[in-house]
């Protein structure tokens, strides 16, 4: 490599911003797809985790995998429809690590199907975890964040919160509308100091293409997927230009889609 080319590397690793190191990150849904890859990123970039998730064992094989690695993580089991677990685990990062720096409202699921289905309890749960969980999640760090005067809480919203994933995604297109707004809400009644983020997907290779319990729907999911998905790894990024930058800079919204997608 050449002398100058070799100076511009070792200026870039110089500038590439540092702010992740030792921040306290908290990550519903942390044990798969979106979440993990996120973890893994954010562990690489110094952070300290604290991560919740129904799955009791790969959750802890997430955390003792960032731990050989030389991260700091800790699981606590988690359902997000269930506000008492999650104070819990916003309150396990605050005693162990002193204070929570991110709360990362990950937590989801996309149960899809035409309206005529009327499949109510499959919309019963969408709202409960996609628009309940992500309250209740504000509920239990702002608090912290506003004696703190800092902090910031990134929601996981969609393209269908943009567009109405008609005819089959009416309900998980209105809880990811829902979340825009509580997202915008936040952001203008946010105390100094906290930031707030909303990401917006398109198709990501994550477990929410499983959800669909109606055939001709799934079919319909799998194949969108298969031919659009993009690796979970490429929202992580977006989460982490989102966080890495200094607290007088408040990226509100990414929205990211595969370059193939035309939805």
């Amino acid at each position: 490599m050449r002398p100058g080319v070799r100076a511009l590397h070792a200026r870039a690793r110089m500038e590439k911003p540092d702010n992740l190191r030792g921040k306290v990150v908290v990550i519903t849904g942390g044990s798969g797809g979106l979440g993990a890859a996120t973890a893994r990123l954010l562990a690489k970039r110094g952070a300290q985790l604290v991560l919740g998730d129904r799955s009791k064992d790969r959750l802890e094989q997430l955390v003792r995998e960032l731990q050989e690695a030389g991260g700091q993580a800790k699981a606590v089991v988690t359902d997000v429809v269930k506000r008492d677990q999650v104070n819990a685990l916003v309150s396990t990062a605050v005693k162990d690590f002193g204070r929570i720096d991110v709360l990362i409202n990950n937590a989801g699921v996309m149960p899809l199907a035409p309206l005529e289905k009327g499949l109510v309890e499959e919309w019963d749960r969408t709202i409960d975890v996609n628009v309940k969980g992500v309250l209740y999640g504000i509920a239990a760090a702002l608090p912290h964040m506003t004696r703190q005067r800092s902090g910031h809480i990134v929601n996981i919203a969609s393209i269908a919160g943009l567009k109405v994933f008609a005819p089959i995604g009416t309900v998980y297109s209105a809880t990811k509308f829902a979340v825009r707004a509580l997202s915008e809400g936040l952001r203008a009644e946010a105390p100094d100091g906290v930031r707030t983020t909303i990401i917006s997907p398109g198709a990501v290779k994550t477990g929410l293409k499983g959800h669909t319990s109606d055939p001709a729907s799934a079919t319909v999911v799998r194949e969108f997927y298969e031919a659009n998905e993009i690796p979970p790894e490429a929202v992580a990024r977006a989460i982490a230009y989102a966080l890495e930058q200094p607290p007088e800079v408040d990226v509100n919204e990414i929205v990211l889609r595969p370059t193939v997608q035309d939805f």
